[in-house]
Order: C-alpha cells, then sequence, then structure tokens
C-alpha cells in the first residue's frame, strides 16, 4: 500500500450455536476442557475496517451506546493485538454493526473478534495462515479460533483444538434471546455447584461424527445435548419454558446455546420456522430470530469486499 493510501475491508461476523455442548474436567488453570459441535448461523454482525498509513491509534465506532469502543471491547483487543504483532503504528478506523445480542451464549463478540482478526491481517497485507491467525484468536477467548474453521467444527480443550466437519445440508433455526444475558463465569460456576466431582462421558460414536465421514442433521440430532441446561434452568425457569414453546411450535429439537441465555430450536422446514418465529415473538424484553445454518463450504470468516482508491476487489 502506498503512503497515504486508504484501504477498506467490510466482513461479516456470524453467530454461532452449540449443537452439542459437554464440559469435562477442570484444568489447573481454572479453566475447563470443552467437547462441541459449534454450528454458524445467518445471524451477522458486520465490521467495516479502514486502514490510514499517515495516522496513529484505533477508532473504534458503533451505533449502539451499550457496546463498549475501548479496550474492553474485543474488536478493539484483537486490532490492538495485531497492530502489536505486526510492529505497526498506522490509524485504523473500525465501524462495528451489531444484530448479534451481547451476552447471549451466541458467540458475536468471538465473531467480532475473529472477523477482526482476518480484516486488519488483510488490509495490512500480512500474508498470515488461517492456524495462525486462529492461535492468536486464542488469546482473546476460547470460541475466538471456532470462527475460522466453521461453518461447522468439532471444538475440543479450551477452544484451541478445532476440527471443520463435514455436516451435510442447511437447516433453519429459530432463536429466542430472553432480553438478558447470562455471566458465563456464573454459568461455569453453577455448573460445577450442581454435577459435583461427576464428568460427563462420550460414546466412541459420538467421537467420530462428522471428521472420518460426512454426518447428516438427522444424524447429528439425536446427540444434541447442553450441560449448562440443568443448572440454568434452575437458576432461570423461563429459559425451560422458552425450550418447551419452541417444542410445542413444531421443533425437532430445542436447548440452550453455549452459557446462555439464547435459546434455539432445530426446525424441519423455512414455513415451520418462520410460523413459530411469528408466535412466539412480541413477549416484552424477548428477540425472536428465524435463520439457515451458514452453508457447508462456506468459511465462517472471509473479507468479502474491499475497496482501495483504485477500485474494488472481490476476495473469497
Amino acid at each position: 500500500m502506498k503512503k497515504g493510501e486508504r484501504r477498506t475491508v467490510l466482513l461479516k461476523a456470524p453467530a454461532k450455536v452449540n449443537v452439542i455442548l459437554r464440559v469435562l474436567d477442570r484444568l489447573p488453570n481454572g479453566y475447563h476442557r470443552l467437547w462441541s459441535i459449534m454450528q454458524t448461523i445467518d445471524l451477522m454482525d458486520a465490521i467495516r475496517i479502514s486502514v490510514d498509513e499517515e495516522a496513529q491509534g484505533i477508532s473504534l465506532h458503533c451505533k449502539d451506546p451499550s457496546v463498549p469502543k475501548n479496550q474492553e471491547n474485543l474488536v478493539y483487543r484483537a486490532a490492538d493485538l495485531i497492530l502489536r504483532k505486526a510492529g505497526r503504528t498506522i490509524g485504523l478506523d473500525i465501524e462495528l454493526t451489531k444484530q448479534i445480542p451481547m451476552g447471549a451464549g451466541l458467540g458475536g463478540g468471538s465473531s467480532d473478534a475473529a472477523a477482526t482478526i482476518a480484516g486488519v491481517v488483510y488490509v495490512l497485507g500480512l500474508k498470515w495462515s488461517v492456524p495462525e491467525m486462529a492461535r492468536l484468536g486464542a488469546q482473546l477467548g476460547s470460541d475466538v479460533p471456532f470462527f475460522f474453521f466453521g461453518p461447522t467444527a468439532l471444538v475440543q480443550g479450551c477452544g484451541e483444538d478445532v476440527r471443520s466437519i463435514s455436516l451435510v445440508g442447511e437447516q433453519w433455526i429459530v432463536l429466542i434471546f430472553p432480553g438478558f444475558p447470562i455471566e458465563t463465569k456464573w454459568a461455569y460456576e453453577r455448573l460445577a455447584a450442581s454435577r459435583g466431582e461427576r464428568l460427563p462421558l462420550l460414546s466412541d460414536h459420538l467421537v467420530k461424527l462428522g471428521t472420518e465421514q460426512p454426518l447428516s442433521w438427522n444424524a447429528l440430532l439425536p446427540w444434541v445435548k447442553n450441560d449448562f441446561e440443568q443448572p440454568l434452568f434452575a437458576a432461570f425457569p423461563c429459559l425451560k419454558q422458552i425450550q418447551e414453546e419452541l417444542l410445542c411450535a413444531g421443533a425437532l429439537k430445542a436447548l440452550v446455546s453455549g452459557s446462555g441465555a439464547t435459546v434455539f430450536g432445530v426446525f424441519p422446514d423455512e414455513t415451520t420456522a418462520k410460523q413459530a418465529k411469528q408466535a412466539l415473538e412480541g413477549q416484552s424484553g424477548r428477540l425472536v430470530f428465524a435463520v439457515k445454518t451458514c452453508p457447508p463450504g462456506e468459511r465462517a470468516i472471509h473479507p468479502c469486499s474491499a475497496r482501495t482508491k483504485q477500485g474494488t476487489l472481490q476476495t473469497g
């Protein structure tokens, strides 16, 4: 990039749901080992990143007043991490447009961070590999690496062990965010208190899901489970009620995503999903979405367009 030239990249950052989430043993560092199958969905934040070689520092903008614009935001921290690692002192202007609710168990902040890493690496021309970017993302949060390997992946350990899964077909999902966030640390504390020292077991069949051969949604759905549900339902009975509402509305399966508070249902088709959305929305504080899963073969995070003063570049 020539001196004084501005270059802009626009990225979409998808939400995720945990189709399976098993929480294993607690490590000496206080974190837990996980076993999760994650899936990206067509509920997206948008991030526009502009670089100016003649400026310095990071300027983060978002129209949502509840979104922090400093080091408290993973977008800001991701951009700062890249600049420090690359040894660059240029200016970055970042505009974040939020659609994914915060504190909802949908990975919005982690996806935003992954998109920021990919975008800043792109506009700086750093040529870093996907594994390199994922390892950097792991420094920001356990869900960040997944978004470089989606749309579907098996996530293990503390989030650093990610393997793409071949999940055939698309599925309609209805999400219900009850209007309040759940703090992840609190959810883990409740989980530990509710299960004592007993650890969940994983079958040999489950470990092989999608990693050795293509997997269908019909084969996956019987295994859906979230270890957080028992303590969350005890503390927030409204989440159990939402799960029952989704099932009554035609969901094949319904469960909490992540550590909450969103509950989602997997529906057989678009018509049933949109009818369920219409029937279940309207209650005070609720946000209800009917979306598709992101299609197989589509990377979760990638620059979708880049603009320089010479013209527009399309990237995969």
